[in-house]
């Protein structure tokens, strides 16, 4: 039992309130998951460069001189913004690669969270409202988000563990459910030459979609792939650059619940997690059908 929050903005103007309102659906929803809880926004586009989201258990260390030590390893300039444990650099749009390889001989502990021109994701062991204070993320602005807030049951509780999960440039995946064949499909997937790092499912379900969608596949195209290929229960809320997705599995077992107005899409595991958006008493409200991709674009 897992709780996910995401909300996608249709109304410039609320995307100062992004973080703000994100944070407050996941508080919502601590009592569906304790063990940790994480966010995935999608901010301004940041013009030809790319963002790495990074993660250590010893930032104090890890971070004092980093921009300046991948600056030199790239012979680029490399720009740096610390939240708590994480950091968001910044680099040349075509250094991304170059800059994960780097970053395994000069920081060997760190752990990319995401890459691409407008994603960060940041999560840690922990409750929503903890988590949240410690990256201040009713600070963030962006266009949308998705969070999480996990029990764990198919692996440890650890930052890796957490969600939101991202196996491709501005992609990330949230999931309730539990995936029955993901280690056949880790392997498979693996030898395609796809990145996973954790024993997660979760993690498995991203690279997934991430695979799908870099050889051809729309994201939609690629959550009815995951509707045949993926065994198991879920309810998959899914971030890319421009959109937002949701699939929930034949059965539909998970609870799932979205809203629309004018101004926003927002989902929620419960109703509850929604009640305090702007309009809500306005919005059209329904449960996501079973087997049925939904999805929505800038």
């Amino acid at each position: 039992m897992c709780g996910i929050v995401g909300l996608f903005l249709k109304d410039a103007a609320l995307k100062p309130q992004l973080g703000e309102l994100l944070s407050d659906m996941l508080i919502t929803m601590t009592d569906r998951g304790p063990d940790s809880a994480g966010i995935a926004i999608y901010g301004a586009d940041t013009g030809g460069q790319v963002k790495l989201t990074v993660q250590s258990e010893a930032p104090e260390a890890d971070f004092e001189t980093l921009a300046a030590d991948l600056g030199a390893a790239l012979g680029a300039d490399v720009q740096m913004t610390r939240r708590d444990s994480h950091a968001v650099l910044y680099l040349p749009g075509d250094q991304a690669e170059a800059a994960r390889a780097a970053l395994a001989t000069l920081r060997p502990g760190l752990r990319v969270m995401s890459a691409g021109e407008r994603i960060e994701i940041f999560k840690e062991v922990g409750l929503p409202r903890d988590v949240s204070e410690r990256f201040d993320l009713r600070s963030m602005a962006g266009s949308h988000g998705i969070g999480h807030t996990r029990m764990a049951t198919e692996s440890a509780v650890t930052t890796q563990g957490a969600h939101p999960f991202s196996t491709g440039a501005d992609q990330c995946l949230v999931h309730n459910g539990s995936l029955s064949n993901h280690n056949n499909l880790r392997r498979k997937l693996r030898h395609q030459g796809m990145r996973i790092e954790s024993e997660n499912d979760t993690e498995v379900g991203a690279a997934y979609l991430t695979w799908k969608m870099q050889n051809g596949a729309s994201l939609g195209e690629a959550l009815e792939g995951a509707l045949d290929d993926l065994d198991g229960f879920f309810t998959f809320v899914v971030g890319t650059k421009d959109g937002f997705g949701v699939v929930r599995d034949p059965i539909a077992c998970k609870p799932a619940v979205m809203a629309e107005t004018d101004q926003y899409v927002a989902f929620g595991s419960e109703y509850r997690a929604l009640v305090g958006l702007p309009g809500i008493e306005n919005a059209r409200v329904w449960e996501p059908e079973p087997a049925t991709v939904y999805f929505w674009s800038h």
